[in-house]
């Protein structure tokens, strides 16, 4: 009954920015699970350390070139899918950047650069995968949100705008691919420390503002979401769709 609910052997995942961060461990961690994972970051160098990991542990993964900001390099990448292995099953949207700056500082460019990816990103690339799930009659699309979709955080304006754009954009694809048998979710990590948060967590007063608010006494790793992102890839979640979970050790709720 648990293998039933949780188990997701034979099943094809992507993950979008797998290369480092949380992105490796959600790609490591499904793996474990059973998950044949295709792996995906700018360049293929770049997802080395992760695909070592996977296979090291006896688990399949696939390093594939994809740039979510550019429609043809999606639909590129979800193509190979499809020729490798037939199925697409689950999606991981975690591909995400972050410009750290004041308000009245942020440009065009860098506004450009931050929405593109994290939003742009995430839309199509829920939109061109979700046509291959459409066909099959089922999928599970798991988005990556933050704290910053909830709250705002100071020189964080456009990610935290992007991120609370990301869980809007869970709710309604949710109820257009709902007739498909398409689950739509999102997990949003509190402070977690990757090569994105690292300035954050080399501030003292910064580092110290983040760890006393958290009422768990730790700062999260990635084995922290393993659970999550496993239950909402696997059957255990087929009646849950629009939902945001927050991983945050009870951050926000102190």
């Amino acid at each position: 009954m648990i293998n039933e609910l949780f188990g997701l052997q034979g099943k094809i995942a992507m993950i979008t920015g797998a290369g480092q961060g949380l992105g490796q461990g959600y790609a490591i961690n499904l793996a474990k699970a059973g998950c044949t994972c295709v792996c995906t970051d700018l360049s293929v160098e770049r997802l080395s350390d992760t695909v070592a990991a996977i296979k090291e542990q006896g688990g399949k993964a696939l390093a594939l070139e994809m740039n979510v900001t550019e429609r043809s390099s999606i639909q590129s990448a979800l193509n190979t899918v499809m020729e490798e292995y037939g199925s697409i099953d689950i999606v991981v949207n975690n591909a995400g950047t972050e410009i750290a700056e004041p308000f009245l500082q942020v440009t065009p460019e860098h506004y450009d650069a931050i929405m593109g990816v994290n939003h742009k990103g995430t839309f199509f690339v829920m939109q061109e995968a979700a046509k291959y799930m459409k066909k099959q009659g089922n999928g599970k699309i798991i988005n990556i949100g933050s704290l910053g979709s909830f709250i705002g955080l100071a020189d964080s304006s456009v990610y935290c705008s992007s991120k609370g754009a990301v869980v809007q954009l869970t709710k309604t694809a949710a109820i257009e691919l709902a007739p498909y048998n398409i689950q739509v979710n999102a997990i949003a990590p509190g402070y977690f420390l990757t090569t994105m948060t690292k300035p954050f967590f080399e501030d003292d007063a910064h580092r110290e503002w983040i760890e006393n608010r958290i009422p768990l006494g730790k700062v999260g790793t990635t084995d922290d979401l393993a659970g999550t992102v496993i239950f909402l890839a696997s059957n255990a979640s087929n009646y849950i769709t629009g939902h945001v979970l927050i991983v945050d050790g009870g951050w926000l709720a102190s």
